[in-house]
């Protein structure tokens, strides 16, 4: 299967958020509760708030999945550092969507002069945390049962990799 990457533009909202809202109401892999409207698209788009995001797309020319580079925290001493995200259609997980994904944002970050890729994983999402580990990132700490969704607490795990 060939996959491509979009910078994410407005056409994409309407899939982009259908996978999110996936995420967020039947899995512990997004933290929110409540399914996220369109305009919530707005901030991935806005170049204050992401480094950059992409659509990603099989042949067909479907959104299969979405990525973003984002900023780790407001504050220089955190320049090199950025935070990945991505969410792939569940029909399109286990087939190294998510690997294209990472080595797009890592191509993405060396650029800009990131060093050091960070995520934070919800200890319930044990596939995230084991592709992660198999793709050079190591568990920086936990936050033990901070959250709590679907009636049950959980933790988040900082994962991080250096890349340069």
């Amino acid at each position: 299967m060939n996959f491509t990457f979009e910078n994410l533009k407005l056409e994409h909202q309407e899939a982009v958020v259908s996978i999110l809202n996936y995420y967020i109401e039947e899995t512990f892999a997004a933290y929110r509760e409540e399914a996220v409207k369109n305009e919530h698209f707005l901030k991935f788009i806005d170049d204050s708030e992401v480094h950059c995001g992409y659509a990603i797309k099989n042949s067909q020319n479907g959104v299969v999945g979405f990525c973003l580079l984002e900023p780790y925290g407001s504050y220089s001493t955190f320049s090199e550092v950025a935070e990945i995200m991505y969410f792939i259609h569940p029909d399109y997980t286990g087939k190294g969507v998510g690997t294209l994904a990472l080595e797009k944002l890592e191509v993405e970050a060396k650029k800009r002069g990131i060093k050091k890729l960070l995520a934070d994983i919800s200890s319930e999402n044990i596939c995230s945390i084991k592709f992660h580990e198999k793709n050079g990132f190591v568990e920086y700490g936990r936050l033990k049962n901070i959250g709590k969704k679907f009636n049950k607490y959980f933790s988040v795990v900082y994962m991080g990799k250096e890349i340069g």
